[in-house]
């Protein structure tokens, strides 16, 4: 790719559309400035309806002063073939445009990108000028749809992080892109049978471990301090007062309650999944019901600290250490569980549905 360049593609209301790429992108967007192209909200230009071949070829003579090059795609806007596919998925989704004139822009993605198949390995290796994001407006579900590199047909999608699961770069747990023919009907349902599916369980097996990660390390951090008051002593063996004994109980105790933001966050989604009369072990329903006391008495506690509750620390503390103790207890059998459960299933597509026509959708701009 030259170091400035524009591409045009047709889109289905605004006819055609150019997108200003390349290092020197800034000379590509001069270039289309001075023809008077109109720009949206999302960084697409739009050729004017009227007199579009006398744009182009404007276009493409200031563009030779300027050293830029003007390139036409032979596939159809991106932000058409988003918006198509949202029309067919069930529930509602938003859909916006991602512009990445400058090549380092995508780099921004690789830390949100949720992802261990081809997509991650993509955006990380190939020129990625421009994508397009699909919400579902009731799940928070964020997809990334991009044009499939190498090929001449095509999609491949993927997904970003979910909400308090961020940054899932080289997360094991992370679901994988898959490919996508370019017909909005079977695309849609290749994400709702094969894409989502995969990403819900994802997305619950790593709730599952980022709870088994934080009572494990609430446990060995409360492993050390018993240690210590059992010996009085630091872990070299100094001596330790009673007010650093008191101090170090003290820190303890936040940390820990830090940490258990993590089983409060994630737990109750889980655990409405936990159907224990029907697993192997029926009898941990009684256990279950004393962890989701804990953590409704935690969320309360979370509520009244972030409305501005007065609250001691010590006061805090004694309220949160009770929810801790019940869940370093009975946490693994709230994990053994919590593995056994399956996420609930979003509504799938009839296979003998009718293909809807595309419905344009409501754009939306996710930051980068």
């Amino acid at each position: 790719m030259s170091d400035a360049q524009i591409i045009l593609a047709h889109a289905r209301e605004s006819g055609i559309v150019a997108i200003a790429q390349g290092e020197e992108h800034k000379r590509a967007r001069t270039v289309l400035a001075e023809t008077g192209v109109r720009r949206d909200d999302e960084g697409v230009y739009h050729l004017p309806a009227d007199g579009i071949l006398t744009t182009v070829s404007a276009l493409v003579g200031y563009a030779k002063q300027h050293r830029v090059t003007v390139h036409t795609s032979g596939r159809r806007f991106i932000g058409d073939a988003a918006r198509d596919l949202a029309s067919q998925l069930p529930g509602r989704w938003r859909t916006s445009v991602q512009i990445y004139s400058h090549p380092s822009w995508q780099e921004d993605l690789v830390p949100w990108i949720w992802d261990s198949g081809e997509l991650g390995r993509a955006i990380q290796c190939e020129r990625i000028p421009y994508a397009a994001t699909l919400t579902d407006t009731e799940n928070g579900t964020t997809l990334l749809l991009v044009e499939r590199p190498g090929h001449e047909l095509g999609y491949l999608v993927g997904a970003f992080a979910p909400e308090g699961l961020e940054e899932g770069y080289a997360d094991p747990h992370a679901p994988r892109s898959i490919v996508l023919p370019p017909f909005a009907g079977r695309a849609a349902q290749a994400v709702t049978d094969r894409y989502l599916p995969a990403y819900e369980q994802a997305v619950h097996a790593r709730r599952t471990a980022a709870i088994a990660d934080a009572l494990e390390s609430i446990r060995s951090e409360y492993g050390a301090w018993q240690a210590m008051v059992t010996s009085v002593r630091y872990s070299d063996a100094t001596p330790l007062s009673t007010a650093a004994l008191g101090a170090a109980t003290e820190d303890f105790l936040d940390s820990s309650w830090r940490k258990f933001h993590t089983v409060v966050d994630h737990a109750p989604t889980l655990m409405a999944r936990c159907l224990p009369a029907t697993s192997p072990w029926p009898a941990d329903a009684g256990t279950l019901s004393r962890l989701a006391d804990a953590v409704t008495a935690a969320e309360d506690l979370v509520d009244e600290v972030a409305i501005g509750g007065i609250w001691t620390p010590n006061e805090r503390r004694a309220r949160a250490w009770p929810a801790i103790e019940t869940w370093l207890a009975g946490g693994e059998t709230f994990l053994r569980q919590a593995r056994m459960a399956v996420p609930h299933r979003r509504p799938a597509l009839p296979v003998s549905a009718p293909v809807r026509p595309p419905v344009a959708g409501r754009p939306f701009q996710r930051g980068h």
